[in-house]
Protein backbone atom coordinates (compact mmCIF):
# COMPACT_ATOMS: atom_id res chain seq x y z
CA UNK A 1 0.00 0.00 0.00
CA UNK A 2 2.68 2.70 0.88
CA UNK A 3 4.13 2.04 -2.57
CA UNK A 4 1.08 2.90 -4.61
CA UNK A 5 0.23 5.62 -2.46
CA UNK A 6 3.53 6.72 -3.11
CA UNK A 7 2.84 6.11 -6.97
CA UNK A 8 -0.25 7.98 -7.36
CA UNK A 9 0.90 11.18 -5.23
CA UNK A 10 3.84 11.42 -7.85
CA UNK A 11 1.99 10.88 -10.89
CA UNK A 12 -0.82 13.40 -9.47
CA UNK A 13 1.96 16.05 -8.77
CA UNK A 14 3.76 15.45 -12.37
CA UNK A 15 0.53 16.28 -14.37
CA UNK A 16 0.48 19.84 -15.49
CA UNK A 17 -3.36 19.61 -14.97
CA UNK A 18 -3.28 19.17 -11.18
CA UNK A 19 -1.22 23.02 -10.79
CA UNK A 20 -3.49 23.99 -13.54
CA UNK A 21 -6.74 22.98 -12.04
CA UNK A 22 -5.76 24.30 -8.30
CA UNK A 23 -4.70 27.45 -9.86
CA UNK A 24 -8.05 27.53 -11.77
CA UNK A 25 -10.45 26.63 -8.59
CA UNK A 26 -8.70 29.59 -6.45
CA UNK A 27 -9.05 32.31 -9.46
CA UNK A 28 -12.72 31.01 -9.66
CA UNK A 29 -13.33 31.30 -5.54
CA UNK A 30 -11.94 34.86 -5.98
CA UNK A 31 -13.91 36.14 -8.67
CA UNK A 32 -17.45 34.70 -7.31
CA UNK A 33 -16.64 35.70 -4.23
CA UNK A 34 -15.79 39.41 -5.05
CA UNK A 35 -18.99 39.17 -7.26
CA UNK A 36 -21.23 37.82 -4.55
CA UNK A 37 -19.82 40.18 -2.05
CA UNK A 38 -20.64 43.26 -4.23
CA UNK A 39 -24.12 41.75 -5.14
CA UNK A 40 -25.01 41.67 -1.21
CA UNK A 41 -23.64 45.19 -0.87
CA UNK A 42 -25.93 46.47 -3.70
CA UNK A 43 -28.92 44.89 -2.42
CA UNK A 44 -28.33 46.32 1.07
CA UNK A 45 -28.13 49.81 -0.29
CA UNK A 46 -30.48 50.12 -3.29
CA UNK A 47 -33.87 50.97 -2.59
CA UNK A 48 -35.57 49.40 -4.76
CA UNK A 49 -34.67 46.24 -3.29
CA UNK A 50 -37.77 44.99 -1.48
CA UNK A 51 -35.75 42.58 1.30
CA UNK A 52 -32.25 43.40 2.26
CA UNK A 53 -30.14 40.51 3.61
CA UNK A 54 -28.66 42.88 5.44
CA UNK A 55 -25.33 42.05 7.50
CA UNK A 56 -23.99 38.40 6.50
CA UNK A 57 -21.09 35.87 7.92
CA UNK A 58 -18.26 36.36 5.36
CA UNK A 59 -17.94 32.92 5.64
CA UNK A 60 -21.26 31.90 3.62
CA UNK A 61 -20.16 33.69 0.76
CA UNK A 62 -16.78 31.47 0.19
CA UNK A 63 -20.05 28.43 0.74
CA UNK A 64 -22.00 29.98 -1.80
CA UNK A 65 -19.64 30.32 -4.10
CA UNK A 66 -18.94 26.56 -4.17
CA UNK A 67 -21.60 25.37 -6.06
CA UNK A 68 -19.23 26.54 -9.05
CA UNK A 69 -15.62 26.02 -7.96
CA UNK A 70 -16.32 22.38 -6.94
CA UNK A 71 -16.94 20.88 -10.30
CA UNK A 72 -13.29 22.18 -11.00
CA UNK A 73 -11.73 20.72 -7.70
CA UNK A 74 -13.68 17.33 -9.07
CA UNK A 75 -12.42 17.13 -12.43
CA UNK A 76 -8.99 16.78 -10.38
CA UNK A 77 -10.25 13.54 -9.04
CA UNK A 78 -12.12 12.59 -12.01
CA UNK A 79 -9.13 12.87 -14.08
CA UNK A 80 -6.92 10.57 -11.67
CA UNK A 81 -8.82 7.97 -12.88
CA UNK A 82 -10.53 8.77 -16.59
CA UNK A 83 -7.05 9.99 -18.06
CA UNK A 84 -5.56 7.08 -17.00
CA UNK A 85 -7.77 4.86 -19.50
CA UNK A 86 -7.44 7.63 -21.72
CA UNK A 87 -3.92 7.79 -22.16
CA UNK A 88 -3.76 3.56 -21.72
CA UNK A 89 -1.43 4.26 -18.76
CA UNK A 90 -3.61 2.23 -16.20
CA UNK A 91 -2.67 -1.13 -18.28
CA UNK A 92 0.87 -0.07 -16.51
CA UNK A 93 -0.56 0.93 -13.17
CA UNK A 94 -2.90 -1.85 -13.04
CA UNK A 95 0.55 -3.90 -13.48
CA UNK A 96 1.90 -1.79 -10.69
CA UNK A 97 -0.63 -3.02 -8.02
CA UNK A 98 -2.56 -5.83 -9.64
CA UNK A 99 -5.02 -5.38 -6.47
CA UNK A 100 -7.93 -3.39 -8.20
CA UNK A 101 -9.11 -2.53 -4.76
CA UNK A 102 -6.04 -1.58 -3.23
CA UNK A 103 -5.26 0.99 -6.18
CA UNK A 104 -8.33 2.63 -6.28
CA UNK A 105 -8.05 3.09 -2.44
CA UNK A 106 -4.78 4.40 -2.79
CA UNK A 107 -5.83 7.10 -5.46
CA UNK A 108 -8.92 7.86 -3.36
CA UNK A 109 -6.25 8.14 -0.26
CA UNK A 110 -4.59 10.84 -2.17
CA UNK A 111 -7.12 12.42 -3.91
CA UNK A 112 -8.80 13.17 -0.10
CA UNK A 113 -5.19 14.13 1.27
CA UNK A 114 -4.54 16.64 -1.43
CA UNK A 115 -8.35 17.66 -1.73
CA UNK A 116 -9.04 18.84 1.84
CA UNK A 117 -6.37 21.16 2.20
CA UNK A 118 -7.14 22.52 -0.98
CA UNK A 119 -10.91 22.81 0.25
CA UNK A 120 -9.95 24.87 3.83
CA UNK A 121 -7.48 26.92 1.61
CA UNK A 122 -10.20 27.96 -0.89
CA UNK A 123 -12.70 28.52 2.01
CA UNK A 124 -10.50 30.88 3.56
CA UNK A 125 -9.39 32.14 0.53
CA UNK A 126 -13.08 33.44 -0.17
CA UNK A 127 -13.51 34.98 2.96
CA UNK A 128 -10.42 36.75 2.91
CA UNK A 129 -11.60 38.15 -0.45
CA UNK A 130 -14.84 38.71 0.45
CA UNK A 131 -14.56 40.46 3.58
CA UNK A 132 -13.12 44.09 2.89
CA UNK A 133 -15.85 44.48 -0.10
CA UNK A 134 -18.82 43.74 1.99
CA UNK A 135 -17.46 46.36 4.75
CA UNK A 136 -19.97 46.91 7.51
CA UNK A 137 -22.42 44.21 6.13
CA UNK A 138 -20.01 41.49 6.35
CA UNK A 139 -20.04 39.96 9.85
CA UNK A 140 -16.38 37.61 10.61
CA UNK A 141 -16.21 35.25 13.26
CA UNK A 142 -12.92 33.37 13.82
CA UNK A 143 -14.82 30.64 14.93
CA UNK A 144 -17.37 30.18 12.39
CA UNK A 145 -14.19 30.97 9.40
CA UNK A 146 -12.38 28.34 11.17
CA UNK A 147 -15.40 25.76 11.19
CA UNK A 148 -17.05 26.70 7.61
CA UNK A 149 -13.28 26.18 6.10
CA UNK A 150 -12.66 22.82 7.72
CA UNK A 151 -16.31 21.42 6.25
CA UNK A 152 -15.19 22.65 3.03
CA UNK A 153 -12.36 20.53 2.95
CA UNK A 154 -14.49 17.45 4.27
CA UNK A 155 -16.80 18.27 1.75
CA UNK A 156 -15.10 18.29 -1.56
CA UNK A 157 -12.58 15.32 -0.02
CA UNK A 158 -16.04 13.07 0.79
CA UNK A 159 -16.65 14.08 -2.95
CA UNK A 160 -13.47 13.94 -4.66
CA UNK A 161 -13.81 10.36 -3.71
CA UNK A 162 -17.48 9.54 -4.23
CA UNK A 163 -16.66 11.03 -8.06
CA UNK A 164 -13.64 8.74 -8.30
CA UNK A 165 -15.42 5.77 -7.44
CA UNK A 166 -17.72 6.81 -10.41
CA UNK A 167 -15.34 7.34 -12.38
CA UNK A 168 -13.83 3.89 -12.08
CA UNK A 169 -17.08 2.75 -12.74
CA UNK A 170 -17.31 5.18 -15.91
CA UNK A 171 -13.88 5.07 -17.52
CA UNK A 172 -14.93 8.34 -19.28
CA UNK A 173 -13.97 11.65 -18.60
CA UNK A 174 -16.89 13.14 -20.50
CA UNK A 175 -19.47 10.50 -18.87
CA UNK A 176 -18.11 11.23 -15.44
CA UNK A 177 -18.12 14.71 -15.39
CA UNK A 178 -21.63 14.65 -16.85
CA UNK A 179 -22.94 12.24 -14.12
CA UNK A 180 -21.39 14.33 -11.37
CA UNK A 181 -23.00 17.29 -12.68
CA UNK A 182 -26.52 15.76 -13.07
CA UNK A 183 -26.22 14.11 -9.56
CA UNK A 184 -24.80 17.18 -7.79
CA UNK A 185 -26.89 20.10 -9.42
CA UNK A 186 -29.52 19.20 -11.75
CA UNK A 187 -31.24 16.09 -10.14
CA UNK A 188 -31.52 17.18 -6.60
CA UNK A 189 -32.72 20.69 -7.58
CA UNK A 190 -35.32 18.54 -9.75
CA UNK A 191 -36.39 16.58 -6.73
CA UNK A 192 -36.40 19.69 -4.75
CA UNK A 193 -38.70 21.80 -6.54
CA UNK A 194 -41.17 18.47 -7.21
CA UNK A 195 -44.90 18.81 -5.34
CA UNK A 196 -43.94 15.25 -3.81
CA UNK A 197 -42.76 14.80 -0.24
CA UNK A 198 -41.54 11.91 -0.70
CA UNK A 199 -39.41 13.12 -4.37
CA UNK A 200 -38.39 15.92 -1.78
CA UNK A 201 -36.88 13.73 1.01
CA UNK A 202 -35.36 12.20 -1.37
CA UNK A 203 -33.34 15.43 -2.48
CA UNK A 204 -32.49 16.33 0.99
CA UNK A 205 -30.55 12.31 1.01
CA UNK A 206 -28.51 13.88 -2.04
CA UNK A 207 -24.94 13.84 -1.73
CA UNK A 208 -25.06 17.77 -2.88
CA UNK A 209 -28.06 18.43 -0.14
CA UNK A 210 -26.37 16.56 2.49
CA UNK A 211 -23.51 18.45 2.01
CA UNK A 212 -25.13 21.64 2.02
CA UNK A 213 -26.52 21.10 5.32
CA UNK A 214 -23.26 19.91 6.80
CA UNK A 215 -22.02 23.23 5.72
CA UNK A 216 -24.87 25.99 6.49
CA UNK A 217 -26.09 23.42 9.44
CA UNK A 218 -29.55 24.29 9.06
CA UNK A 219 -30.78 21.49 7.55
CA UNK A 220 -33.75 19.20 8.50
CA UNK A 221 -31.23 17.26 10.21
CA UNK A 222 -28.06 17.81 12.12
CA UNK A 223 -24.75 17.62 10.57
CA UNK A 224 -23.95 14.52 11.66
CA UNK A 225 -26.43 12.74 9.98
CA UNK A 226 -25.58 14.51 7.01
CA UNK A 227 -21.89 13.58 7.53
CA UNK A 228 -22.98 9.97 7.55
CA UNK A 229 -25.28 10.28 4.33
CA UNK A 230 -22.33 11.80 2.43
CA UNK A 231 -20.17 8.74 3.53
CA UNK A 232 -22.44 6.57 2.60
CA UNK A 233 -22.58 7.67 -0.88
CA UNK A 234 -18.97 8.00 -1.10
CA UNK A 235 -18.77 4.13 0.15
CA UNK A 236 -21.09 3.38 -2.18
CA UNK A 237 -19.47 4.59 -5.15
CA UNK A 238 -15.81 3.42 -4.31
CA UNK A 239 -17.71 -0.06 -4.12
CA UNK A 240 -19.43 -0.06 -7.14
CA UNK A 241 -15.83 0.85 -9.05
CA UNK A 242 -14.17 -1.89 -6.90
CA UNK A 243 -16.81 -3.88 -8.39
CA UNK A 244 -16.47 -2.70 -11.56
CA UNK A 245 -12.53 -2.82 -12.03
CA UNK A 246 -12.49 -6.47 -10.39
CA UNK A 247 -15.26 -7.74 -13.12
CA UNK A 248 -13.86 -5.94 -16.23
CA UNK A 249 -10.38 -5.75 -18.42
CA UNK A 250 -8.54 -2.64 -18.44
Amino acid sequence: MRGALAAEWTKLWTLRSTWWGLAGAVLLMVLLCLLMAQVTVSNNTDERVQEHPGVVSVSDIAIGSLDMVQFVVLALAILMITGEYATGSIHATLQWVPSRGRMLAAKAAVAAAVIFPSGVLLGLVGTAVAYPVLGKWGRLNAGDVIHDALMTGVYLAALSVLILGVGAMLRSTAATLTTAFLLIMVLPVMLANSRSELLMDVANGMPSKAGGYLLNANGPYPAAVALAILAAWTAAAMWGGVTVLRHRDA
